[in-house]
């Protein structure tokens, strides 16, 4: 039998372990700057491995544990932590459209206010539920969409908006709210760049009806997979605990039974009375839950959100003021009023330029600096959306011009400033080599 001092000997030992496996020095050239990754301590290692060994293999305590402080860290009610951000907008757009909400759901045909220029799963679910992506524009510089534009793209089909803050930069959520609650639509903020950031003093992630984060690693915190749907409407989050969790009408947690104290004795649909509370079904649903692994390691990384944020917000603004001036570059500019938590350092080559963001690309990817494109530019020109059932409201100019000249860099807090510096070094001798004005 294993005693409770062997088990602190191993998390010795992993501490240990952890600090011989530290990085070693910076070669420029030659180590990797990825776009994005993990900032992960001794202290996640030692998570994992506490939870590892007490076998915690499914959603738990921890899972319980991780939605509380979430939620309670951004004021809002409730919190349900699922397998990936994905999910968390496939549960927030499919609870929406529950018919639990009777006339108040989203009904296929409906319409819903997104962008093209972001995430294919932010979209997704709109069109898995049957309901109609209307896209708008951005603009460039923020890279998020206009309350302008989506209050041109209104219809009397229009039900819902949801979008995401683009690489971690708010768009003007106070207002966006304010269009919905006017039009009576529901909104969905996908916040999961931008865990952290805020508009007008609040954070993002709280404006709307929902909110969903993603702990994939390259977020601003990490569960290795993982999201989160948070909201503050009670009647709505038992929708999204109903579909993640099989859809059953039940709500013990698992190991539990009879939470309810009416377990044999409910008549629900044309199943007889008395039938097993916990195998009565009255959502479509799935099984989208984490794991005590994933939220252990999450509860771990929450205690350094702010600290993860403060090293976005340096090295995006070092990187800023190093490439200000830069001429044949749009660089990127944070919405008015608004602080964000950086996911990246988004570029666009203008297209007069005297260089293509190809050759840019290229140059930085030979000497290890990793690039990311602003995902799927235009998702309406991608196979997964050709011959599907979308509207564009106005033109998608920006949206094609970010397809083929945009790209960003990382910021993350796995990057030190010297990093930073090399980026902007070679940024910088790159344009210049190529001429063009002020060059």
């Amino acid at each position: 039998m294993s005693t409770g001092g062997e088990k602190d000997e191993i998390l010795r030992l992993t501490r240990s372990y952890h600090q011989a496996s530290a990085e070693g020095e910076f070669v420029p050239g030659v180590t990797p700057i990825w776009p994005s990754g993990a900032a992960l301590d001794e202290n996640d290692r030692v998570a994992l491995v506490a939870a590892a060994l007490d076998m915690r293999i499914a959603a738990g305590t921890s899972a319980r544990n991780f939605e509380r402080r979430l939620a309670r860290h951004l004021g809002l009610r409730k919190a349900h932590l699922t397998n990936s951000g994905s999910s968390a907008n496939l549960l927030a757009v499919s609870a929406l459209a529950s018919r639990q909400l009777g006339e108040e759901r989203l009904r296929p045909g409906d319409e819903v206010i997104t962008v093209a220029a972001g995430f294919p799963t932010t979209v997704s679910p709109l069109i898995q539920n049957g309901l109609i992506p209307v896209f708008v524009d951005v603009e460039l510089g923020t890279y998020n969409a206009t309350v302008e534009r989506v209050a041109e793209a209104i219809s009397p089909r229009t039900k819902a908006i949801a979008m995401a803050h683009t690489l971690g930069n708010p768009y003007r959520a106070a207002e966006m709210a304010a269009l919905a609650e006017e039009h009576g639509l529901y909104l969905v903020e996908d916040n999961c760049d931008a865990l952290g950031s805020t508009y007008r003093g609040q954070l993002t992630g709280t404006f709307g009806h929902f909110s969903t984060v993603s702990f994939y690693p390259a977020h601003h915190i990490t569960t290795g997979e993982g999201g989160c749907v948070l909201t503050n409407d009670l009647r709505l989050a038992r929708l999204v605990e109903q579909l993640r969790d099989w859809g059953r009408d039940c709500w013990c947690e698992p190991g539990q039974d009879n939470t309810c104290f009416k377990r044999f004795d409910y008549q629900l649909g044309t199943l007889p009375h008395g039938y097993d509370h916990k195998y009565i079904f009255s959502e479509i649903g799935y099984n989208l839950k984490a794991t005590d692994l994933q939220a252990s390691l999450g509860i771990s990384q929450l205690e350094r959100l702010r600290e993860f944020g403060e090293i976005r917000r340096r090295n995006w603004n070092h990187l800023r003021k190093a490439l200000d001036g830069l001429p044949g570059l749009v660089l990127p500019e944070p919405t008015p009023e608004s602080d964000p938590s950086w996911f990246g350092f988004v570029l666009t080559v203008l297209p007069e330029a005297p260089f293509s963001r190809q050759k840019l690309v290229a140059f930085l990817e030979e000497r290890r600096i990793g690039t990311r494109r602003l995902f799927g530019g235009n998702l309406t020109r991608h196979p997964a959306y050709v011959g599907r059932d979308y509207r564009v409201s106005g033109e998608l100019i920006h949206t094609d011009l970010i397809t083929e000249h945009t790209f960003w860099v990382g910021v993350y807090p796995g990057l030190s400033i010297e990093k930073i510096d090399y980026v902007a070094q070679s940024i910088t001798e790159f344009v210049k080599a190529r001429g063009g004005p002020g060059a």
